[in-house]
């Protein structure tokens, strides 16, 4: 069920959403239940969508446009400024600069990056998170997250650096299934010409040298070549700029990169792994 307190913290671009899409609705002479029936949602969804208990879906938008538009684009346009609605707080900064950058390189410890995750690995981690959230802000949450995979396919190309570690692969999350999917998904994205995937094994630190133990750590090359750091711990975020941070944090992560797994050592560990998935 939608929540009654999501009309309190409605973001800008829903509220906005919702006033045109009223507007228009009015207009055309329509009830709720008839603008659902022009787009394929019940009216009940339309009321939560025009009162922000609950933001529209990019279907939503998507119908929207077609029906309600008139070729301005302007339900279109709002789909990505209602997804940065649906973030949490502390991502909704970082999440505008994903979505331009030229260049990511990251480092995940406990799970798979949200960038790399399937459907099925996200609604299980979200959804058996704490505090507990509701099916409909898991729905929305998995929403906003698989949206964010449009950065693989985008032009310009983004080029992506991923080091995972091996405990990582090792851990499961919803189920069997579910990871066997996983680890074929990130199979598949290792072997793209603008993804780099390195697997951190287990066994790293029995030199006596472990670069990643500081915690996760995201590199980001903005459009405008600068670099900046992102950090994310217990639902707090760091946004670092300052250019003598930033480069001790790259050489930290080269020096993670250079004790990982090659490129293709690593597909092969993950192939494995899936394997041992039925």
């Amino acid at each position: 069920m939608a929540r009654a307190e999501n009309k309190e913290a409605a973001g800008p671009a829903t509220r906005l959403v919702a006033n045109v899409a009223r507007n228009m609705r009015v207009q055309k002479g329509w009830t709720q239940e008839q603008l659902g029936n022009e787009i394929g949602f019940t009216g009940a969804a339309v009321s939560a969508m025009e009162t922000c208990a609950q933001p529209a879906s990019d279907q939503m938008l998507v119908e929207l446009e077609r029906v309600l538009g008139g070729g301005t684009g302007i339900f279109e346009e709002a789909r990505t400024h209602v997804r940065l609605d649906k973030y949490p707080a502390q991502f909704k900064n970082y999440a505008l600069l994903e979505q331009k950058a030229v260049g990511l390189c990251l480092y995940a410890t406990l799970v798979v990056h949200g960038l790399f995750q399937t459907e099925e690995y996200a609604r299980a981690l979200i959804g058996g998170g704490y505090p507990l959230l509701s099916e409909a802000r898991v729905e929305e949450l998995v929403e906003v997250r698989m949206a964010r995979r449009a950065l693989f396919e985008r032009e310009p190309v983004a080029l992506i650096e991923l080091v995972l570690e091996e405990s990582v692969l090792r851990r499961t999350i919803g189920s069997e299934e579910v990871m066997h999917g996983q680890m074929r998904h990130l199979a598949e994205c290792a072997r793209r010409r603008n993804v780099t995937l390195q697997v951190l094994p287990l066994d790293c630190g029995l030199s006596g040298e472990h670069a990643g133990a500081h915690s996760e750590l995201t590199l980001v090359e903005t459009p405008q070549h600068d670099h900046l750091v992102y950090l994310e711990a217990q639902d707090e975020s760091l946004l670092i700029k300052d250019p003598a941070k930033v480069s001790t944090c790259a050489q930290r992560y080269a020096k993670i990169r250079a004790q990982a797994l090659g490129p293709r050592e690593s597909l092969g560990l993950i192939e494995r792994l899936a394997g041992e998935h039925p």
